[in-house]
């Protein structure tokens, strides 16, 4: 499903179900070594998928490390993002001399648990919701947004970005078994970034609700 909603040059892999036997990388198992199991299984399935997409990419399937907040640490030359939830695991990877960064999220098609809406939005988003009349989950959608926005950000700035600072807006496409469109975070902090690129103002992502998922992507270029 995220390859519905990423462009060509960027490789993914996803997991639905659970493989029997798959392990953590040899090299990746002390990251994991006191966790509890499904903390387990979302690293190692998300991992998993990485590797694939790696060799999607022409790259050998090494290990892939965890830096500063939890981030992936991907080997020389490659960005991308991880995401994972319940029943549900992805990767997507590029070559980085074609994208700056990656960001994806994956969250169930549900509305967002009682009180945290108010913590994650600004009024005008909310405004919107309360304008919006759509039998989609819209609330948890802006959530999956901003964390896909967040991901797309750390790597170029590793420096936090909180959710009262982007401002996104939706597209929607409203089938009867699947929604799709695309979003447009408007950041609202100052974007010097680390890579000697052009400071970041937005991004613009595409997001797909199918099967009782959420998925976000931006791929920055």
């Amino acid at each position: 499903m995220i390859e519905n909603i990423l462009p060509a040059g960027v490789a993914s892999a996803e997991l639905l179900a659970y493989p029997e036997g798959l392990r953590a990388h040899p090299a990746e198992e002390h990251l994991i070594a006191k966790s509890v199991e499904k903390r387990r299984r979302d690293f190692i399935g998300a991992r998993h998928c990485a590797r694939l997409a790696m060799a999607q990419l022409g790259e050998p399937e090494v290990a892939i490390g965890k830096g500063e907040r939890g981030a992936p640490v991907w080997p020389r030359g490659i960005v991308g993002s991880l995401t994972h939830c319940e029943g549900y695991r992805a990767a997507a990877l590029a070559h980085k001399l074609r994208f700056r960064s990656v960001g994806i999220d994956a969250e169930p098609h549900d509305t967002l648990p009682e009180g945290v809406l108010d913590s994650v939005s600004l009024p005008p988003e909310r405004e919107w919701l309360r304008a919006t009349d759509s039998d989609l989950h819209l609330d948890r959608l802006l959530f999956c947004a901003k964390e896909a926005t967040y991901k797309a950000w750390w790597p170029l700035t590793a420096r936090w970005l909180g959710f009262e600072d982007a401002h996104i807006t939706f597209t929607i496409d409203d089938a009867s078994d699947k929604a799709s469109g695309t979003f447009h975070s408007e950041l609202l902090v100052p974007g010097q970034v680390n890579d000697g690129g052009v400071p970041l103002t937005s991004f613009d992502g595409r997001w797909q609700i199918a099967d009782g998922l959420i998925l976000t992507a931006i791929v920055h270029a």
